[in-house]
């Protein structure tokens, strides 16, 4: 007799019902809609729906509803034609707004409530930004040639040669005041790079040269090393962008370089493209220094001078009221801080936002290096202010002598200035932020900076209307292959192929489940994914009866046949599908974008038909023809189908 135990049946049928209530929600399908938000991260107030809602009225535009979502206010539309004019008429209406075209989904409030949602989409389908930008790979080699720069004139002055150095066009130029030292000064250019156990002449070219009239040193990279440092910055910079976009909480994005100095980033379902080319561009950083307290403020900021030893800054407006800003000439205030360097972005691990006394603040971790710097400075000046010098770099394309260049803007501002009541090291807070600044701030900082400047050359935003045509197609095609399959199971197996049909059923609905509980996005090589699982998951069926077929033909009763073909197909369908998983794994490790999106649904599919497959079709057989202890024929098709019991 071929039967389960009872706990075995009442589980298969949780799990059945549990993918059903898990997959729910992606039938309701979803609303056009419009996504409001303030461009400065700030909530949006109801006074901005009933703005939203007279100027819809006036416009004679229908919307079925407007409600305050994640601080932002969302709009639904009853087609794409009324949200496309409502996105033109609010954009003109509120350009205090960010307006986005989005989809809502239509999840009942009762599934919602228990955390339940429909699964996440990739940017095919549900429409998002598209950017591609530019590494700046020539400022990765001057910025090599300026650390090497640095380097020797640290080592010419305890050295005590005098010299002048200087990059310029893509070389480092070292001017000898005195001809005696051009031997010594010589030495020490070939060891800078010894501790890399690689020498120099690979790396750099160096060739003793009259500069300025005087004895001296023209230092050039190899294309070897040109070639290095900027594959170098483009990775560096890939990695940066790829943990900012994670920073922003984006489903499945895409970044990888394209050709040789160009990063594609793909945002699926962004709703703020104004803050993610923000965030993905900008490169923030941090020093910590010392308030000058030994000149006037005052002065200085009315003659717009900085003391010696000392920097005039612009004051956050958060901290204006701060005694030690003062007003400058152009109606900005400003301070003073000594231009020693406490502690800088670069030695930071670590940067959350959150709230400190009920103000933000963003929380920061300092490595060793910083930690102890910190520490020193915090014992020995305690009383005295201590000031966060926040430094944002963007760049952008501007055109000069009709050619067109990169050029960087550098914005400087003091945000913070705290006496030091305390000996700290490590771990402090940094406060006088609001809460979008407090985010900003700390992700970038979390991210890393970019080793060289990026800037963006093509931007394209794909709106949901075509997102939805892509849905509407992949969800064609999986009618159309679920429909053969069934066709061809039922024509060939009879009864058994509709047992099987079942599980097919079974197995699209826990796929759809799955991929709704871990949130992986749906692509449309997903649905290809999804198509050719649906293919392959009777593959073990068609084992497995064919195997019940030949158990009969060889005059076996209709009970040993179907307990013999379960058993004796499964190490033939565990093989077959192990490998494929295999396969499915490594592309879900190494691939990206499409690739990926193809082998989530591949693996999730293979899984899911495994257990339907063999466990479901096993279960709905041992109900039905389990028990009968008469059982003399099977309608599984072929020319046997019979034998004696």
């Amino acid at each position: 007799m071929n039967r389960y135990p009872t706990w075995v049946n009442v589980l298969v049928l949780v799990i059945c019902v549990a993918g059903v209530l898990l997959a729910l929600p992606n039938f309701f399908g979803d609303d056009p809609a419009l996504h409001v938000s303030r461009p400065d991260g700030t909530p949006v107030q109801s006074e901005a729906l009933e703005r939203i809602a007279s100027t819809l009225g006036e416009a004679g535009i229908e919307y079925l509803s407007s409600e305050i979502e994640d601080n932002a206010a969302l709009v639904r539309f009853p087609n794409v034609n009324a949200q496309l004019r409502a996105n033109d008429v609010l954009r003109e209406a509120m350009p205090d707004h960010v307006v986005a075209l989005t989809l809502a989904p239509r999840t009942p409030a009762w599934l919602a409530a228990i955390g339940l949602k429909p699964m996440a989409l990739g940017l095919d389908l549900r429409g998002g930004v598209h950017f591609l930008y530019q590494v700046d790979v020539n400022a990765a080699v001057d910025q090599l040639l300026a650390n090497y720069e640095s380097d020797l004139r640290a080592q010419f002055r305890d050295a005590r040669i005098r010299a002048q150095l200087r990059v310029d066009n893509g070389q480092l130029l070292v001017t000898l005041q005195d001809q005696a030292d051009v031997a010594r000064a010589e030495e020490i250019i070939r060891k800078l790079d010894e501790p890399q156990q690689v020498t120099l002449t690979e790396r750099l070219i160096v060739e003793r040269a009259q500069v300025g009239g005087r004895p001296g040193f023209r230092i050039r990279p190899s294309e070897a090393m040109i070639r290095e440092r900027q594959d170098f910055a483009i990775q560096q910079n890939t990695i940066t962008l790829r943990n900012r976009v994670n920073e922003l909480g984006v489903s499945e994005p895409v970044v990888q370089r394209q050709g040789l100095d160009r990063i594609l980033v793909q945002l699926p379902g962004i709703q703020d493209p104004a803050q993610a080319e923000r965030v993905l561009g900008a490169t923030a950083t941090l020093e910590f220094r010392l308030v000058d307290l030994e000149n006037d403020v005052y002065d200085a900021a009315s003659r717009n001078r900085s003391p010696i030893g000392s920097e005039l800054l612009p004051c956050a407006e958060s901290i204006y009221d701060s005694p030690y800003c003062a007003p400058g000439q152009d109606g900005r205030r400003y301070t003073l801080l000594r231009r020693d360097v406490i502690a800088s972005g670069d030695m930071l691990t670590d940067a959350t936002p959150g709230y400190s006394q009920g103000r933000p603040a963003v929380s920061v971790r300092l490595n060793a290096q910083g930690g102890r710097r910190m520490l020193d400075t915090t014992q020995s000046n305690l009383g005295r202010p201590m000031a966060v010098l926040m430094i944002e770099e963007t760049p952008r394309i501007v055109e000069r002598g009709g050619e067109q260049v990169i050029e960087t803007s550098r914005r400087e501002r003091v945000i913070n200035i705290a006496t030091i009541r305390g000996v700290f090291s490590s771990n402090f807070e940094i406060t006088g932020l609001t809460p979008f600044e407090a985010q900003d701030l700390a992700l970038l900082l979390r991210s890393g900076a970019l080793a060289t400047p990026i800037f963006k050359i093509e931007e394209r935003t794909i709106g949901p209307s075509l997102g939805q045509d892509n849905i509407k197609r992949g969800r064609n095609a999986v009618i159309a292959g679920f429909l053969a399959v069934v066709v061809f199971m039922v024509v060939v197996y009879r009864m058994f192929g509709v047992i099987a049909n079942i599980a097919l059923l079974a197995n699209l609905m826990l796929i759809v489940a799955l991929m709704s509980l871990l949130q992986a996005a749906l692509t449309l090589p997903g649905i290809a994914g999804i198509v050719l699982t649906l293919g392959m998951a009777v593959d073990a069926n068609v084992l497995i009866y064919e195997r019940i077929r030949e158990e009969l033909r060889n005059g076996n009763s209709p009970q040993a046949s179907i307990k013999a073909g379960y058993e004796k197909a499964f190490s033939s369908i565990a093989d077959g599908q192990i490998t494929t998983l295999i396969a499915g794994i490594v592309l879900l490790a190494f691939g990206t974008g499409p690739i990926k999106g193809f082998a989530v649904t591949l693996c999730l599919g293979i899984v899911t038909s495994m257990f339907t497959g063999i466990v479901v079709t096993r279960v709905i057989v041992n109900l039905i023809y389990g028990r009968r202890t008469q059982l003399r024929r099977l309608p599984i098709g072929g020319r046997v189908s019979s034998a004696t019991a």
